[in-house]
């Protein structure tokens, strides 16, 4: 089961190994302090996934002080059209940050999933992208999760048509894709009965938020999760942990196509 899992992901990968040059050589010479993440409950379930990213960002780095520096702006139902950007990356807009180093730009579960939506996606990524450009910061697409059942739009292998368009659009922008969604899609195929969603279907449970702040760790940082101590007070209990972390350290590796340290 392990061996069918790593080739399922290696081909979606391979197939696209240019992006993970390039998103590649991004990690590795940028290190932001400052970041903002946009998007919607998939981002402030769990106690909202900036928070467990800025706990494991102060384990890592010294003298970091997450709550002044790592932010989050959600909106319910939110799609990347939804999100006034420009304003929200203005000098003191949130909080008293004058620029965002780092901007993690997530969309809304059903845009890749039609080619309306998929359209519409990316017209609004590119205008985000572009505001953030010319605001000197560098942006990110946080890749989402497949839904699961019972969630009505439940299909099989719908993590596909997520990576596609993800990686598409990564590539046309040049900037850092985030594969959180294949991390999700990586853990189902790899632990029979791990369970990462709520009883919807679509948004993360604790685990999820988890698994998925492991995964932005080390997609930012270039650095793996595996040892961080941070398991949110003791309510990840130390085998999920441990579990975790190694999903999001092997997924960004091989996603990155580098070796995460």
């Amino acid at each position: 089961m392990k061996n069918i899992c790593k080739i399922f992901l290696l081909v979606l990968i391979f197939s696209n190994f240019s992006i993970s040059q390039e998103v590649k050589d991004y990690v590795k010479y940028q290190e932001p302090r400052k970041i903002l993440f946009i998007g919607n409950s998939y981002l402030y379930y769990g106690d909202s996934l900036h928070n467990h990213f800025k706990r494991m960002a102060e384990e890592y780095l010294e003298d970091y002080d997450g709550s002044a520096s790592v932010k989050s702006a959600t909106i319910g139902g939110a799609r990347l059209k939804h999100h006034d950007v420009e304003r929200l990356i203005k000098p003191k807009a949130i909080s008293s940050i004058e620029k965002f180093d780092l901007i993690i730009l997530q969309g809304g579960s059903s845009e890749p999933l039609t080619e309306r939506n998929r359209q519409e996606f990316t017209f609004y990524a590119k205008k985000h992208i572009e505001s953030i450009r010319k605001n000197d910061s560098k942006a990110a697409l946080y890749m989402t999760h497949a839904y699961v059942k019972p969630h009505k739009d439940f299909k099989p292998n719908q993590i596909k048509l997520i990576y596609d368009i993800y990686t598409k659009v990564g590539k046309e922008n040049n900037v850092l894709v985030i594969p959180v969604g294949l991390a999700f899609d990586y853990a189902y195929r790899e632990i029979p009965g791990i369970k990462l969603h709520k009883d919807d279907g679509t948004h993360p449970n604790l685990k999820g938020t988890y698994l998925a702040a492991c995964t932005v760790f080390a997609s930012v940082f270039e650095k793996s999760p595996i040892g961080l101590e941070y398991d949110y007070f003791g309510l990840i209990n130390e085998e999920d942990k441990i579990i975790l972390q190694k999903i999001a350290h092997e997924v960004a590796s091989t996603f990155f196509q580098s070796s995460i340290n």
